[in-house]
């Protein structure tokens, strides 16, 4: 399978003869330029200008925007609702993780996850072979808790997202605190990742993507 990665959480997966899948589209507010992306599959972590832009993807896909589990063109989606307990004087706000599954590759999409989950939330996902954390902060995970819920995890592939890179009106820290916290070495992001199960390593690597212009 292949990963690309357009900024912020949104990300397009696609496997030859399977669905393909898109994550959390964004609109212009975020300051990138529209999405220029076509899927089956479109799933929305939360209501928010930068992951639910469902209009922003061609193709007629259908939208997962709910928890459940679903099998559309031989991928298996699982939707699950995230909610920490409210603060005083503060709604929770919902997330929602999905997990899709190609024949026993796993991806996890962690969605806009803004606490480090109790280890029986984590158990929930399952098996996860490749993790999409949020890293940059704001009103996401930072990069240390970032890097405690990948311990918690433990994938093969850990790729960030949600962090700056130079585009985005949001207020976002930049991926380098979380390559630290994973002790993690500088290298030039990838234009893509591919992924076959045979190639998965047992110890976690961090993968690194160049948006796509």
């Amino acid at each position: 399978m292949e990963l690309h990665w357009y900024g912020l959480s949104c990300f397009r997966l696609t496997e030859r003869g399977k669905a393909t899948v898109v994550t959390d589209p964004y609109d212009e507010s975020v300051g990138f330029p529209p999405l220029k992306v076509k899927a089956d599959i479109v799933t929305v972590s939360h209501e928010a200008p930068g992951h639910s832009n469902l209009k922003a993807v061609k193709g007629n896909p259908r939208a997962i925007t709910r928890p459940g589990e679903y099998e559309i063109g031989d991928v298996f989606v699982t939707a699950i609702r995230m909610e920490p307990k409210a603060k005083k004087g503060k709604a929770a706000r919902p997330n929602t993780l999905h997990v899709f599954d190609y024949d026993g590759l796993t991806v996890a999409h962690l969605g806009d996850l803004a606490y480090v989950p109790t280890q029986s939330q984590i158990e929930k996902l399952g098996t996860v072979n490749i993790a999409l954390v949020p890293a940059g902060g704001g009103q996401a995970l930072s990069a240390p808790k970032a890097a405690e819920v990948i311990s918690m995890i433990e994938p093969s592939i850990v790729v960030p997202m949600h962090y700056k890179t130079g585009k985005e009106e949001i207020s976002l820290g930049t991926v380098s605190r979380f390559l630290s916290e994973m002790g993690a070495a500088k290298s030039e992001p990838l234009r893509s990742l591919k992924v076959r199960k045979s190639n998965l390593t047992e110890d976690t690597q961090v993968v690194v993507l160049a948006p796509v212009s």
